[in-house]
């Protein structure tokens, strides 16, 4: 079962590379470039016009958020998404397959999948080892940018698959989940700053970083392989699960590990640590800088 959760969740850069010879990229298959870099390092889109994948779009993370909130990359309104989305040729039953072009291989790809499956669309694949391999194994790439033909998309959010901040301060007293947070080790104790912010993590938080699922190659590690680092950090796969981090991008990578192994119902705390920083009262922020200081 596991196994084909892996097949499915996960696409080789050769599976989609025969697609696109195949001809199948269209209105049942469509390509997403997912990346997003800090401004002042890269430029995303300017990036995908110059080289992506042929017959790609690019999925952008800026646009497909909710733009009135005051923390980033907060989900868009259903009807947001679904307009944003069949503006790239995506609809229910399209089959779609997101990757991102950051160097450790998978960064944003696995918010873009964790989006869709919250908007109830079971059918999205992560390009497994991101453009980074996919140029690596010699797979072509285009500067043509296509325009995908509309299509009609329906989104119902999954409210099991996003945990707000009022139910995040509520589990720090009843602990009805676990918590993992993704982030580096030294943000999540507070010894280092979280871009720009005072870091910490939530009381009762378990940390992985998110790049202990990723190969040395930037491919996603074996089942086998995850569901030790799970076990390592005493995480219960069997028992409710929620991730977080800085801004609810890399916790998706936890979403992602966790459903290769069969998990399939990790919900993400949308507004992570930019939120709780901001919002929870300073006893819910756990640091060890702030104990140093005492």
């Amino acid at each position: 079962m596991a196994r084909q959760g892996l097949s499915r969740t996960l696409v080789s850069a050769s599976w989609l590379a025969e697609a696109l010879r195949a001809g199948r990229v269209g209105p049942a298959l469509r390509v997403l470039d997912a990346s997003w870099y800090p401004p002042k390092e890269r430029n995303a889109r300017q990036e995908f016009t110059e080289r992506h994948i042929p017959g790609a779009s690019f999925f952008d993370i800026e646009e497909c958020r909710d733009k009135a909130s005051p923390y980033d990359f907060m989900l868009p309104s259903e009807s947001h998404f679904a307009d944003y989305v069949g503006r790239l040729g995506v609809g229910n039953d399209t089959h779609v397959v997101v990757y991102d072009g950051d160097e450790v291989g998978t960064f944003y790809a696995p918010r873009a999948w964790w989006m869709f499956r919250a908007f109830g669309h079971k059918e999205v694949s992560v390009l497994n080892g991101g453009f980074k391999n996919w140029v690596k194994e010699g797979h072509p790439v285009t500067a043509e940018v296509t325009q995908p033909a509309p299509a009609v998309f329906k989104a119902k959010l999954n409210r099991a698959l996003v945990k707000t901040f009022e139910e995040m301060v509520e589990n720090v007293s009843s602990l009805k989940f676990q918590v993992v947070d993704s982030r580096p080790e030294g943000r999540f104790r507070g010894t280092e700053l979280d871009q720009g912010l005072e870091s910490g993590h939530i009381p009762g938080a378990v940390n992985i970083p998110f790049h202990s699922f990723l190969s040395e190659t930037g491919h996603e590690k074996s089942i086998e392989e995850i569901q030790e680092i799970f076990r390592e950090k005493k995480v219960d796969l069997s028992k409710p699960l929620t991730a977080t981090c800085r801004k609810g991008v890399t916790a998706c990578q936890i979403a992602l590990a966790a459903f290769l192994c069969g998990k399939r119902d990790v919900a993400v705390y949308d507004g992570s640590w930019s939120e709780w920083f901001h919002r929870a009262p300073p006893h819910y922020k756990v640091s060890e800088s702030k104990r140093s200081k005492a």
